[in-house]
């Protein structure tokens, strides 16, 4: 995973380019060094970490808006992205607007799941700082984005069963401990080995590969791998792929 800058050319007016009271903001999970976590960027102005987002160009719909900042901030488009809620908030600049009109903003709040090894963390002229954060070590993070970023964990957390985390998440190939990790990450609490080893090996969409992964000098874990075609067909059809009680 590379860090680039990015010499992109300044904008030209704002008003001209973009919708100005409307935003995307997107929570970007990753499984980074044996850990979840989400990519938080540090503005050239200011002291709080944020979430990577932008405004939507008059010709855009959200959702293009969206796989733009995504692949801006890490190169990567073609990945799971959805939009899972919006936020409403009274613009602190209101006497700056040119506009009278522009009194609000709306926030467009989405969610990513990538994976971390295939990103290129770029940092333009707006963005002094990017990196990764454990979910659950974040210090410094802009009020309003915690509250996305919150609220994005909660919706994972409820739809856990019907959203392909692992398989979005992992490498190609992965231990049984690296997904468990996730889903503990995500559940806020530690799960019993060989009850998520059944479960997960159950459910038909994990196979056991005839390999393992040399860790230390005692820890050789065995390697598993998704059912690709199967994956994709149970999200098409709109399959629970798993159960939400784990």
């Amino acid at each position: 995973m590379k860090k680039e800058k990015s010499t992109a050319e300044p904008q030209r007016k704002e008003k001209d380019i973009f919708n100005l009271n409307i935003s995307v903001d997107c929570t970007i999970f990753g499984f980074h060094s044996g850990s979840l976590k989400v990519l938080l960027c540090k503005p050239s102005v200011g002291e709080k970490w944020m979430l990577p987002g932008g405004l939507i160009t008059r010709d855009e719909i959200p959702d293009e808006t969206a796989r733009r900042i995504l692949k801006a901030k890490t190169g990567l488009s073609d990945t799971y992205l959805k939009q899972f809620s919006f936020f409403g908030r009274k613009d602190k600049k209101q006497e700056e607007n040119e506009n009278p009109e522009i009194l609000s903003e709306i926030s467009l709040a989405y969610f990513a799941l990538i994976k971390s090894g295939d990103a290129q963390l770029v940092e333009d002229n707006d963005t002094e700082h990017i990196e990764w954060f454990e979910i659950n070590n974040i210090s410094d993070l802009h009020p309003e984005h915690k509250i996305i970023f919150e609220t994005a964990l909660s919706t994972l957390r409820k739809q856990i069963g019907f959203i392909p985390i692992g398989y979005e998440l992992l490498p190609e190939k992965f231990t049984m401990p690296e997904l468990r990790s996730i889903y503990e990450a995500i559940l806020g609490r530690e799960l019993d080995r060989r009850n998520f080893q059944r479960k997960m090996l159950s459910i038909g969409f994990i196979k056991a590969l005839n390999e393992t992964r040399k860790v230390g000098a005692h820890k050789s874990p065995n390697l598993y791998s998704f059912d690709k075609k199967k994956y994709e067909e149970a999200e098409r059809l709109g399959i629970q792929l798993m159960s939400n009680n784990l």
